[in-house]
């Protein structure tokens, strides 16, 4: 399936609309679709996705430009229908073959009509591409652009409904707000919203990324860090216990550790064994996650880096400490921190820390941090983004099912 994404501009110009076109052109590449970008301005950015400019489609091209000061005035200027053909004939020219055309917020704002009046006509040929029309901004709802409309072809195109076109908006306010500018049902409208790349926007290690993936590390709520070597003194059983009550109430929960077995006391391995022995007799194999067991190769700082922010909270119950590098960590991360009421960590946690006795009942423990995570509304916003908002959650539920909705 060939898929046209077009707007007037492409990356690498800086804009919303452009980057969403960018992820979108990734996400789509990614899953097995050729994909063409489409513009009046812009460059090729990735070696796989192709760029093709039309410098008509462009808002800020000189003729456009000029046409638009007389269509604000309620002026139809003499070239418009030399550019809308012109336009028409070049759309004609790229979209053929192809199998979708993806016309990113062209058909809702008065930047270059000309440029929606030749989608509009090419639209009624045989063999046009199927039409998604992605609204962004609605400038007949906007008050700013509300002197430059004027009830009359062609601005009407904007609030006129293309009974042709898949209609979709990037939030429920814009859906509310199209259905009644188009005088159309809500049902008629899809929402499907922007989104974030976790991976990019943390500078996840390659490494980091893998794990995120295998281990599905996104889907955990609350993500809880233990970064320690596995030595009796760390108290990990408490950690295992804790877990298992703690997703009691929240089934999500899930914790990493991220150091190896201590190098110095042949002890540690039958003290990992008895972990791995407790986790598995409380069904965590795949909740409590110690990623010595995913490799033996030393992890650099970059990659523990990664996981204090990914992780919702630092859990540290350790029963003995010379210092407590991991609060520092989590102070510089902004990460809730939950740890063992002893002096060192104390000395460096001061206020800023939740405590509790290494012998803490794991009930009580898991309690306590499932009642200051419900009304922390950063860890529910960063819950939020995580399930709703990824780009791949995006694509895979929402994206990808409508390329191939033929029920519009």
């Amino acid at each position: 399936m060939k898929i046209v994404l077009l707007h007037y501009a492409a990356p690498p110009v800086i804009g919303g609309v452009e980057s969403v076109m960018g992820h979108h052109a990734n996400l789509l590449h990614q899953a097995g679709y050729q994909v063409l970008i489409l513009a009046g301005r812009g460059e090729q950015v990735d070696e796989n996705i192709p760029f093709m400019s039309i410098p008509l489609l462009d808002s800020r091209h000189p003729d456009i430009l000029k046409a638009k000061a007389a269509l604000d005035q309620g002026i139809m200027p003499a070239e418009f229908d030399r550019l809308t053909a012109t336009i028409s004939e070049s759309l004609r020219k790229m979209l053929s073959p192809s199998d979708v055309l993806i016309a990113h917020n062209v058909c809702s704002l008065n930047k270059n009509l000309m440029l929606t009046a030749a989608i509009k006509n090419l639209m009624q040929k045989p063999g046009a591409p199927r039409l998604i029309l992605w609204h962004h901004d609605l400038a007949w709802t906007t008050p700013r652009y509300i002197n430059e409309l004027h009830d009359a072809y062609p601005w009407n195109l904007l609030k006129n409904d293309w009974p042709e076109a898949i209609q979709v908006t990037i939030s429920r306010s814009r859906q509310v707000e199209l259905a009644q500018l188009l005088n159309v049902p809500e049902e008629r409208i899809k929402v499907i919203s922007n989104g974030v790349n976790i991976n990019a926007f943390l500078k996840l290690e390659r490494l980091t990324r893998q794990w995120v993936k295998k281990l599905k590390l996104l889907t955990a709520s609350p993500l809880m860090l233990l970064p320690v070597r596995i030595t009796p003194r760390k108290n990990i059983e408490l950690a295992i216990r804790t877990l298992a009550e703690l997703r009691k109430t929240m089934p999500d929960a899930t914790l990493v550790v991220t150091g190896p077995l201590g190098a110095h006391n042949p002890a540690n391995t039958s003290y990992f064994e008895s972990l791995t022995q407790l986790r598995a007799e409380l069904h965590l194999e795949e909740n409590f996650l110690f990623l010595a067991e995913q490799s033996e190769e030393y992890l650099p700082d970059s990659v523990i880096a990664d996981f204090y922010q990914l992780a919702d909270l630092l859990f540290l119950p350790s029963r003995e400490e010379g210092f407590g590098i991991p609060i520092l960590e989590a102070g510089l991360a902004g990460l809730p921190i939950f740890c063992a009421d002893i002096a060192p960590l104390r000395d460096i946690g001061g206020e800023y820390a939740t405590y509790f006795s290494p012998e803490t009942e794991p009930q009580t423990l898991a309690a306590e941090i499932s009642r200051q995570l419900s009304v922390d509304k950063i860890f529910n916003l960063r819950r939020r983004v995580k399930q709703e908002f990824t780009w791949d959650q995006i694509f895979s539920e929402q994206i990808q099912p409508l390329l191939s909705d033929r029920e519009e």
